[in-house]
């Protein structure tokens, strides 16, 4: 965890230079600068021994791994936000994965007494404890191939990861209502379809958004028809919105898009895409 002593996976100098990953900066604002940062990788080896068997620990970090974990944990501390908003009559048992682990449960009054009602809040230690760990990944093998090659392996487990939650989150791929097996392809081909999209979006975004903020500004996208003159916008606007627009050569936040602007979007643009 020490930020000193990290190599960085193809490097040239490799074996020689080492980093401080604390002192690197960060500014998204330089896009060139930080879309390189996010495909670098950063590792720790050495040897241990366990109960007699002997084998490489290999620790990576990266910053998109980070920004991944910090993601997916906003997300259940919104969720959690809600569910105690909406109230909980029972929280019952929770695992390691489960959005209620950021619930606390407190069942006494500020002067030590027995509560007669249980009060739920976030609980800020846990989210503390789980934020030092962003960013790293832990590797135990036996291989003896060199540590920046197995980095690029095992460093792609979680994108694969980040992918089977995409499809079963926001395209709904599971639970899968369906019997005949054709439907079933068909619905599990749609999803993987919808996600290579995505990911080619995701790519032209420069990774600056979250799968959800992307597919919930999209699924936004309305306008009201104004007959005989076009199109008006129906959404807020947004630094999404922004870079959409920028990333695919036109605008539809404008007062009125015309009919031929709109169709021409429609044929054009979108086809390229």
């Amino acid at each position: 965890m020490d930020a000193k002593g990290w190599k960085l996976a193809g490097d040239p100098k490799e074996h020689e230079k080492t980093y401080d990953i604390s002192g690197i900066n960060c500014d998204k604002d330089d896009q060139e600068a930080y879309k390189a940062l996010l495909g670098r990788v950063y590792y720790k080896e050495r040897w241990i021994n366990e109960k007699g068997f002997e084998q490489r620990l290999i620790v990576t970090f990266s910053f998109k791994y980070r920004e991944y974990q910090e993601r997916i944990r906003a997300g259940q501390i919104e969720r959690a936000e809600k569910l105690i908003t909406k109230g909980i009559d029972k929280l019952g048992k929770v695992n390691q994965n489960d959005f209620r682990r950021f619930v606390k449960k407190t069942s006494s009054t500020k002067e030590g007494e027995v509560a007669t009602k249980e009060s739920y809040s976030i609980d800020g230690d846990v989210i503390a404890e789980e934020s030092k760990y962003d960013g790293f990944y832990g590797v135990c093998t036996n291989l003896v191939d060199p540590a920046g090659e197995i980095t690029k392996v095992s460093s792609g487990k979680w994108e694969i990861e980040e992918s089977f939650r995409i499809m079963k989150s926001e395209f709904k791929a599971r639970p899968v209502h369906l019997s005949l097996d054709d439907r079933i392809t068909a619905h599990f081909v749609t999803c993987f379809l919808a996600l290579t999209v995505f990911r080619l979006l995701e790519k032209k975004l420069h990774s600056k958004f979250t799968a959800h903020e992307i597919i919930d500004t999209l699924r936004s996208f309305d306008f009201f028809k104004i007959k005989d003159e076009g199109f008006a916008p129906a959404y807020t606007r947004s630094d999404l919105t922004d870079a959409l627009h920028d990333a695919f050569g036109f605008r539809t936040d404008y007062e009125i898009v015309t009919n031929r602007a709109m169709k021409n979007i429609v044929n054009s643009k979108f086809r390229s895409f």
